[in-house]
């Protein structure tokens, strides 16, 4: 059999626990997802297919291993085995992790948080598919005194999101593709109860901030813009953040063998965004373009 120059293999899937999560990443020195610098944990797992996702590495739950024909020796025979490949050119994404073992990895930068203000980011994927696990964690970062974030999409139970809401400073919380119907046939999204949670968390005193990703054919509209802003005003909420979408993540799908859908589509232009930060202000948002 023939390798391709990118060869996505899986392993099995391994069940995680309140004291064990599957990570693919930790990002270091973050100056967003947050105020501060900041340690941002990519949890791997999401239930959503958006199709503009710049980390589609962390949509399987499994651990995955690519190949990179960069690296590729062309051993023979070829042991397929990211331990055993003499030149690295198979690599896994995806590890296991325990409470302690990610508690000393994230305060290793503990200086850089008390020095800027920064914090820890659970960020995925789907952070409440691991949601028991993230709630312990960040019970123990806070008793640290370190300031807390996640990044969601909100798309979970509440007996879920809440728990972990409650230890976190501040949740970055996306608002998509406003129409229900869209929303779940375009990313498999629960819209009702996304905006249930949203309010039942603004209700519990929780700091949220709204982002909204601004994706052409998609939420970079004024119709999908005036939902959310309408959705918004009740809440009493007048901060925002429009993330724009890039092209960042299209060598991701072809290092997984993937096709990347979103490849003839153009970035934002100034004026696209300022159009959708003009709408947010004129209704008195405090409106920030990225973070």
């Amino acid at each position: 059999m023939t390798l391709s120059a990118v060869q996505r293999i899986s392993c099995d899937v391994v069940e995680t626990s309140a004291s064990m999560a599957r990570i693919f990443n930790i990002q270091r020195y973050s100056l967003n997802d947050g105020c501060g610098i900041r340690t941002v944990v990519f949890f791997k797992g999401c239930p959503h297919r958006c199709p503009w996702c710049a980390n589609p590495e962390s949509i399987s739950p499994k651990i995955e291993t690519v190949r990179r024909e960069s690296k590729c020796l062309h051993c023979t025979p070829c042991l397929r085995d990211a331990d055993e490949c003499p030149s690295g050119a198979f690599e896994r994404i995806g590890r296991d992790v325990t409470l302690d073992e990610l508690e000393n990895e994230v305060m290793k930068d503990d200086v850089f948080f008390r020095s800027s203000g920064g914090g820890v980011t659970l960020s995925g994927g789907e952070v409440l598919m691991q949601a028991p696990f993230a709630t312990q964690f960040l019970q123990r970062l806070r008793r640290y005194g370190v300031h807390t974030a996640i990044e969601t999409a909100g798309d979970a139970p509440l007996s879920r999101l809440l728990p972990l809401a409650r230890q976190c400073d501040e949740v970055l919380f996306d608002l998509k593709i406003m129409d229900p119907e869209k929303a779940r046939s375009s990313v498999a999204m629960n819209l009702p109860r996304v905006m249930d949670n949203f309010m039942q968390l603004v209700a519990e005193g929780i700091n949220v901030i709204p982002r909204v990703p601004l994706i052409p054919g998609y939420t970079l509209n004024e119709t999908n813009m005036a939902r959310v802003l309408a959705f918004l005003l009740p809440s009493g909420i007048r901060q925002l953040h429009l993330l724009p979408f890039h092209q960042y993540g299209e060598p991701k799908y072809r290092l997984l063998g993937q096709e990347w859908g979103m490849q003839q589509v153009a970035p934002p232009t100034e004026a696209e965004v300022s159009a959708m930060r003009i709408m947010a202000e004129r209704e008195g948002f405090n409106v920030t373009v990225g973070g």
